[in-house]
């Protein structure tokens, strides 16, 4: 529900917002309206505009762009399972989940959900409508004013008025990911780990490749002496131990899959539900209202909690808890993923770092600690092969980290990894520029490099990186300040240049 100091309004429809009493003029204050519906249309008024779709987890494509164009979405219906919603996609108007913002510049609406099943919106040059999946009145704030930095601001106060705030920063990450991938081993990172306090690191991640298999959830040969003795061995350099799972799904051939097919979602059919594709093959999913698979998903993150010594989970691939099915009671999608979640939180205890990376971002607030905000990066920029807004490319991964950094204070901002090395490396010096400004905005400082792929004076930028706390302010909707310096993030957005302040 709304903050208690505020009284939700029922109303079903609202008229044109430009004309009803206390809309705000230009130059005015903020207004706002809290209101309960299940489904609603609003006449906006602001046709020659701009739209800001936010996507439903953390690779789906979320920005600005003008309400005559095409809208921003996952074309690939096989990639749109993994990296968006794909029930409610749509080809011809502007889409989005949980909220929605459209400005002309001197006027900006923002309608927002603060609580309720699966909330989805879609806009056009004349309405913009939101609705609730299961037909269930939700909580909504309608919230008016000049610009669009002030309907944004507010509304992110109050869903941190309504969920709280967790501890957003981990530290100075180093992960294995992006130069080991999955042939990571205790050997290598008996290697990299000693050197790493010395360059400025916090965190060690060992990313996938530990597991035997995605979804039986113990070491492989190479992990032989066993995580709990991985984990001491980042503990023991001064560092805390981090680890990558992804607890929500499961290959076919897993051993879990195999004797316990009772706990997987399943479709209309009675087949298991395809919850995505990756390492060569679909996976599938829980479903997390049956007793039996919380119980699986909890001991999983127990033992490496609790047995193995880990205190930073990231999550990954965990929108697949939010996958349409049939589950066992009849609840929304995205609070059961909710109910998954919020088992693991339980589990886990309030101070281990919980990351979350495809997370559905409304229904995993004030539960984890950060999201991933965008793609996964690369060390390439584009790709010649792929335009798909959802690809693993570092203009991505800049594009949706720089669009949701409105949500700083809500919920930890994840922009993924920066690169420092030369070595497999096709990024310029603007574009590692970009990708580590985007970072410093987002208080979330991820490395992969391994050091000795590092020359020496980027091993000194690196460090003063790792180091550097400067203050950072916004000046419009894609520049910033970094302490002394302005960054101007229009050229990696790649789109016209916005002709709205904000």
């Amino acid at each position: 529900m709304p903050p208690e100091t505020h009284t939700a309004v029922p109303m079903q429809y609202i008229g044109s917002v430009t004309d009803r009493p206390g809309w705000a003029p230009p130059g005015g204050g903020i207004d706002e309206t809290f209101f309960s519906a299940s489904r609603m249309s609003i006449l906006h008024g602001l046709t020659g505009g701009e739209v800001y779709r936010n996507g439903q987890n953390s690779w789906s494509p979320t920005g600005w762009r003008r309400l005559s164009e095409q809208p921003l979405r996952v074309e690939s219906p096989q990639r749109r399972q993994t990296a968006d919603d794909t029930s409610w996609d749509d080809p011809a108007r502007h889409h989005s989940s949980w909220m929605m913002v459209v400005t002309d510049g001197t006027r900006s609406l923002l309608l927002g959900c603060l609580d309720g099943d699966t909330p989805r919106l879609h806009a056009d040059q004349d309405v913009l409508a939101a609705w609730t999946e299961t037909g269930k009145d939700a909580s909504w704030v309608l919230v008016t004013a000049r610009s669009e930095r002030e309907v944004m601001d507010r509304y992110r106060d109050l869903l941190i008025s309504r969920y709280g705030a967790l501890a957003p920063n981990p530290g100075n990450v180093w992960s294995s990911w992006y130069s080991f991938y999955e042939t990571i081993s205790r050997q290598e990172l008996d290697r990299i780990v000693p050197q790493l306090p010395a360059l400025g690191f916090d965190t060690v991640q060992i990313d996938d490749g530990w597991e035997r298999l995605v979804g039986d959830w113990h070491p492989n040969a190479k992990f032989a002496s066993g995580m709990r003795d991985a984990a001491s061995a980042i503990t023991d350099a001064g560092m805390r131990p981090g680890l990558w799972i992804a607890p929500f799904i499961a290959l076919p051939s897993a051993e879990v899959v195999q004797k316990n097919p009772q706990m997987l979602l399943r479709d209309t059919d009675g087949a298991p539900v395809r919850a995505g594709s990756n390492w060569g093959t679909d996976y599938y999913t829980f479903d997390f209202t049956r007793e039996d698979a919380l119980g699986f998903l909890t001991e999983t993150v127990s033992r490496a909690v609790d047995d193995w010594g880990f205190s930073y989970l990231k999550l990954d691939f965990v929108n697949a808890g939010a996958v349409a099915g049939v589950r066992s009671r009849d609840i929304d999608r995205e609070a059961a993923y909710r109910t998954a979640m919020e088992a693991i939180r339980t589990a886990v205890g309030p101070d281990v770092y919980l990351l979350g990376s495809g997370a559905p971002i409304f229904p995993s607030l004030g539960l984890l600690n950060a999201v991933r905000t965008g793609p996964d990066v690369a060390p390439m920029w584009d790709n010649y092969a792929s335009d798909d807004p959802s690809d693993a490319m570092a203009s991505n991964a800049v594009f949706n980290g720089v669009n949701r950094l409105w949500m700083r204070g809500l919920i930890g901002l994840d922009p993924d990894a920066v690169y420092f090395r030369r070595r497999q490396n096709l990024l310029s010096d603007e574009q590692m520029q970009w990708l580590q400004d985007c970072a410093t905005l987002s208080d979330f400082k991820a490395v992969s490099d391994p050091p000795e792929w590092l020359d020496a004076a980027d091993v000194l930028l690196l460090r003063e990186f790792l180091a550097e706390k400067p203050e950072t302010e916004q000046v419009d909707r894609y520049r910033y300040r970094i302490g002394s310096r302005l960054v101007d993030f229009e050229p990696a957005i790649d789109g016209e240049p916005s002709i709205y302040a904000i």
